[in-house]
């Protein structure tokens, strides 16, 4: 199981961009109790026989990674999702792209905790692609209420180089600052 739920996250996203999608959509719903998040994405889809495999323990195609023997990522949601009253779904077509939609309880004790969105974002948003990347933030609860929306390509234009040591302190500032408002 992963430690935090932004690394079960990331790892899904990377599984987006090495589909060939060219449009990624992340959105991160958070409440006092649940965290939706949907991924959707425009890459080459899965048959629905594959789809059956890769919900199955330690499928893998062998393309992405041919070393590799085993993969793990949705087995992982499964997993976490199921055994802490959450739920899953996974829609699939091929050439046109897959949606992956994780409710997480975060309530339950064996909920892993969500981690540091500013940094799951800093990360997904300058993984090495030419892939459109949008991510919209929800977060409704007690104490907090906020929303944003960020796209990639807007991002890569305003700072330049997305790899650059200091443009990636300023992104991370900035989405700590989107993150956790109250704070400034």
């Amino acid at each position: 199981m992963y430690y935090k739920l932004c690394d079960l996250l990331s790892d899904l996203v990377q599984n987006a961009l090495e589909a060939d999608a060219t449009l990624v959509k992340v959105e991160l719903q958070e409440s006092d109790y649940q965290l939706k998040v949907q991924i959707i994405d425009n890459g080459k889809g899965m048959s629905q026989e594959t789809l059956q495999k890769v919900t199955g323990s330690f499928y893998t195609n062998g393309e992405k990674h041919p070393n590799r023997k085993f993969g793990l990522g949705i087995a992982f949601l499964i997993q976490t999702t199921e055994d802490t009253g959450g739920s899953w779904n996974i829609e699939s077509t091929e050439q046109q792209g897959t949606t992956v939609t994780a409710t997480f309880d975060l309530t339950h004790i064996d909920t892993p905790p969500l981690g540091e969105v500013p940094q799951f974002i800093r990360q997904i948003i300058t993984f090495p692609c030419n892939t459109e990347i949008v991510i919209h933030r929800v977060k409704k609860t007690k104490t907090e209420q906020n929303e944003y929306t960020l796209i990639r390509s807007e991002l890569t234009e305003i700072l330049g180089n997305l790899e650059d040591a200091k443009i990636l302190k300023l992104l991370g500032d900035y989405l700590h600052s989107q993150e956790y408002p109250q704070e400034e």
